[in-house]
């Protein structure tokens, strides 16, 4: 899965792939329990959507520049704009929903 970060981004979000980004923290016991079922994503998804993990910590910009308050949170990106958002950990069926309406 990928790291996302300051850096990075902006390759990221030109890509003509869509992008889910899962805004986690170290501390965030949610965080860690979805963290599996997003690297599960990141594989069966590769080559039709870029997936990859923010920390908040570490990238609070980028947390500041998509309004980020709650952890998890999971945005999922087309064309550099953000089409649907889950906040918490949530099921994997819902996850797929929206990644697949993201494709």
């Amino acid at each position: 899965m990928l790291e996302i970060n300051t850096d990075n981004f902006p390759k990221l979000i030109d890509s003509e792939l869509p992008l889910v980004i899962d805004f986690w923290a170290e501390w965030c016991g949610p965080c860690k329990a979805i963290a599996p079922m997003m690297e599960e994503f990141a594989h069966e998804y590769e080559g039709r959507v870029n997936i990859g993990k923010c920390d908040v910590e570490e990238n609070n910009d980028l947390a500041v520049q998509f309004k980020i308050r709650n952890v998890p949170t999971i945005l999922f990106l087309r064309n550099g704009e953000v089409v649907d958002k889950v906040v918490g950990a949530v099921s994997r069926e819902e996850i797929v929903r929206k990644l697949e309406k993201s494709i």
